[in-house]
């Protein structure tokens, strides 16, 4: 599975996805995160969120179609996306927006702001707390808006890229 934002800058990166024993954990415990919350996690969305993990890095949803089915036959766009919504309401997964790409969220808490570094180089995404959503938060408050959910994106090079 190819990268979203995949640049040929010339040198490796790690891929920081989940594979084996830490990736069936992983799974296990947002199955049991989906029966607490009296969701279920069904077969496709548990591959959707099982690429994801294993990518460890964003991902389109078209690369996750082609990719669905192993070697098999791709699966059809509506259940992927079908797939990806879910996963977002229940904070599986995150839409990085400038990317048109997906990434999976391995925080537990439900709900939480989300702020990812992305390098414009490699492509590489790494997600973090972000210290300025509070703020943001208190200030559609006092414009009075109820926000439901907060994602920063800041472009730039990662440690890598910058040596």
């Amino acid at each position: 599975m190819s990268m979203a934002n995949a640049p040929s800058c010339g040198h490796d990166h790690h891929n920081h996805g989940v594979a084996g024993a830490a990736l069936a954990a992983e799974l296990d415990a947002a199955e049991a995160r989906c029966a607490a919350a009296d969701q279920r996690l069904t077969a496709p969305r548990r591959r959707v969120l099982e690429l994801l993990l294993e990518a460890g890095q964003p991902v389109k949803a078209y690369d996750l179609i082609s990719s669905f089915g192993g070697s098999g036959p791709p699966a059809k766009p509506p259940t992927v996306y079908r797939a990806l919504d879910f996963l977002e309401k229940q904070g599986f997964a995150h839409r990085i927006e400038s990317l048109n790409a997906y990434v999976a969220c391995r925080k537990e808490a439900d709900g939480h702001a989300a702020a990812f570094l992305i390098c414009d180089c490699c492509g590489a995404t790494r997600e973090i707390e972000p210290k300025a959503s509070a703020e943001i938060i208190a200030a559609g408050e006092a414009a009075g808006y109820a926000l439901t959910g907060v994602t920063i994106e800041a472009h730039g090079l990662c440690a890598d890229c910058r040596s």
